[in-house]
């Protein structure tokens, strides 16, 4: 007999786990299936997690060589990166059994191996030695995630021609990085490497960075990012991509249809990424899918099959963990009888560069195009005592309010610490705050999120140091 459950979460990264989690929080008898062998997704075994490690890793090691301008005398730095790769495995292999605890702690049942439908009420498990299991189930959560995407006619082979999973296992630092796409998971491996020695080079199709960022602060990005070294070509196509001896040649053309060949050790290409729905068998039970191939939902996550439900990656929105997180709530709390939701409003991105970039809410080039009248509020870290102090001054807090009822629209922040800073911002638009509140609540002195206030009394044209 097969075994049977009430629900079935397929993908054990961010979304699916948490999910699982919560489905069996409700009273639910629940499994969950990951075919990579380890939990947590991309996001913890080949993404935000080993990346952030090594932008972490990266940033000290560039710190220490540059302490003596600070009063620090140390001797030779070496850099390790046999080590620094353990550092970031060892990080990745910590999350990745806490998580396999936190299944079991909760009562999940997780299988190891491929999951696929075999019909609308029963899942395929087929594990890594090829043995195959059926389990049945009232519902179905597809949380399978994405892959990264390449260009036409040019295929990852992890050593030369790389995918971000490639970037976060070179075995050593490379003269010459060439980077296609200047996204944010492209801009952090760039950043990395880049600090650890490689001439990295960025080419973006378009005349702006990080595509969809507010444009004063991806245009504030950029130059902070060429004053570290890193050299851009923008509005180039890359034509094609070939293997040398030493490297690759990568063929660019430019807006006016010049020509450029661009010679490198490796090449990152970061382009985006595309939902992983391949092996699923979704033709089997007729789920519908768009045009970009996502799986078709509704506002509840339930898919034109009414036991089956996707998040994440998967559908459409931004592929976030976070997001996945809180869609993974939100759908176990739907199927339980609940109220679940996410507000797509307030969904911060947050780019963990040196310094960090985060945005939540609305850009001024949307709100144009929406002619909603705002007003801006700016502050800069120059004038904040906290990153005055410890010498980390780049960047400024931008808040966007609405011009008649001073509510908060939007928030775009670089400078030290903005991926944590934006959450104070998150709190405030998911209870209708106005810039006032923001300002007139008091902040402690002296800290980074002062710029934050700073800002919000930027708004009404008052703020008390700039």
């Amino acid at each position: 007999m097969s075994e049977k459950f009430q629900a079935v979460v397929i993908g054990g990264g961010p979304g699916g786990y948490v999910c699982a989690i919560r489905l069996s929080q409700l009273g639910l008898k629940t499994a969950c299936i990951e075919s990579r062998g380890s939990l947590g997704g991309t996001c913890l075994n080949v993404g935000c997690i080993p990346s952030k490690s090594l932008l972490n890793l990266s940033e000290e090691f560039h710190k220490v060589k540059n302490l003596s301008n600070k009063g620090i005398e140390v001797g030779e730095v070496k850099l390790n990166l046999e080590k620094m790769m353990k550092n970031k495995d060892k990080a990745v292999d910590v999350l990745t059994k806490g998580v396999e605890f936190l299944l079991k702690k909760n009562k999940v049942s997780y299988f190891k191996g491929l999951g696929s439908f075999k019909s609308k009420n029963e899942i395929l498990i087929k594990d890594t030695n090829n043995q195959e299991k059926i389990i049945k189930t009232d519902n179905v959560i597809i949380a399978t995630g994405s892959v990264p995407v390449s260009l036409p006619g040019i295929e990852f082979d992890e050593k030369i021609i790389l995918s971000s999973t490639g970037a976060l296992e070179i075995k050593d630092v490379p003269k010459k990085m060439i980077i296609v796409g200047g996204g944010y998971i492209g801009l952090e491996m760039g950043s990395v490497w880049s600090r650890l020695g490689a001439e990295v080079h960025v080419v973006e199709f378009l005349e702006n960075i990080t595509p969809g960022l507010d444009k004063e602060i991806s245009q504030e990005f950029m130059k902070i990012l060429k004053k570290q070294g890193i050299v851009f070509h923008m509005e180039h196509k890359v034509e094609k991509i070939k293997k040398s001896k030493s490297g690759a040649i990568v063929s660019t053309v430019d807006k006016e249809g010049k020509t450029n060949d661009l010679e490198c050790d490796v090449v990152l290409i970061s382009v985006g990424r595309k939902p992983n729905t391949e092996g699923l068998n979704l033709e089997l039970v007729g789920i519908k899918l768009d045009e970009r191939n996502r799986i078709k939902t509704d506002k509840k996550f339930k898919t034109n099959q009414k036991n089956i439900y996707a998040i994440g990656d998967v559908i459409d929105g931004p592929m976030l963990a976070h997001k996945a997180e809180d869609e993974g709530i939100a759908v176990a709390e739907n199927i339980a009888g609940q109220s679940g939701h996410v507000n797509y409003d307030t969904i911060p991105g947050v780019i963990y560069t040196t310094p960090e970039v985060a945005s939540i809410g609305k850009t001024e080039e949307e709100l144009k195009k929406m002619n909603i009248e705002y007003k801006i509020g700016k502050f800069s870290f120059f004038a904040n005592s906290r990153a005055k102090a410890i010498d980390d001054t780049e960047g400024f807090v931008k808040i966007l309010a609405d011009a008649k009822t001073d509510k908060v629209l939007g928030a775009h922040l670089i400078g030290p610490h903005a991926g944590e800073l934006i959450a104070e911002i998150g709190v405030a638009m998911e209870f209708g705050a106005s810039s006032e509140d923001i300002a007139r609540t008091c902040h402690a002195h002296p800290t980074f999120s002062e710029a934050v206030k700073e800002a919000a009394l930027s708004v009404d044209k008052r703020a008390i140091h700039s």
